[in-house]
């Protein structure tokens, strides 16, 4: 029987074991608001497919829960380690792919062929949906997501984050800059 130590278990502690599919199965925004939710008991540790059974064990053993309960039912949801490819001779470059891959893990431009840097691929399946001539399929890989491939895809994560979030405080300065001149304009022409 393990004993209870009342720690509290921070959300990045948690997020460390998940698998950074960023997928969303577990009807949260990404691995880091599930992990929150964990920290603040407001979530069940089976909601993970991507870390099927044995994230399932990790999670409880992190979080003094039982996982039991869970067992049966993770590995009929439990979702293998996958690799997004696409079809390049159909591929038409609408770009709707590389907007919607949450580790920039797509390379292309528009009216270009798009390709999946399979390295970096989570599998998380987020670039099927908004494809509209329906060119990407999934591949099933061998083996689980190792701890350095999670580390891999949370990095390139939160450098997607990084990039989307200044580049929308540049739009924003911009929009505020454009406003303080007109603004200017109208106050001369006032004069």
């Amino acid at each position: 029987m393990k004993k209870i130590t009342n720690k509290r278990i921070t959300a990045q502690e948690i997020d460390a074991i998940l698998p950074q599919t960023q997928c969303g199965l577990c009807s949260y925004a990404g691995c880091l608001p599930y992990a929150e939710a964990l920290a603040n008991d407001t979530a069940e540790i089976n909601l993970c497919p991507p870390g099927g059974v044995p994230g399932l064990i990790k999670l409880a053993n992190l979080l003094e829960k039982n996982p039991q309960p869970f067992i049966a039912d993770m590995e009929k949801k439990a979702k293998p380690k996958q690799l997004a490819v696409i079809r390049e001779e159909e591929c038409i470059g609408c770009t709707k792919c590389i907007q919607a891959c949450p580790v920039d893990a797509i390379l292309g431009a528009s009216k270009q062929m798009h390709t999946v840097l399979s390295y970096d691929c989570t599998g998380c399946e987020l670039c099927i949906a908004p494809c509209p001539v329906d060119c990407i399929d999934l591949i099933t890989l061998p083996g689980t997501i190792e701890p350095s491939e999670s580390d891999r895809a949370r990095k390139r994560y939160q450098s997607r984050q990084k990039r989307i979030s200044s580049k929308n405080d540049h739009k924003k300065d911009i929009k505020a800059d454009l406003i303080q001149a007109a603004l200017l304009r109208a106050k001369r022409k006032n004069q």
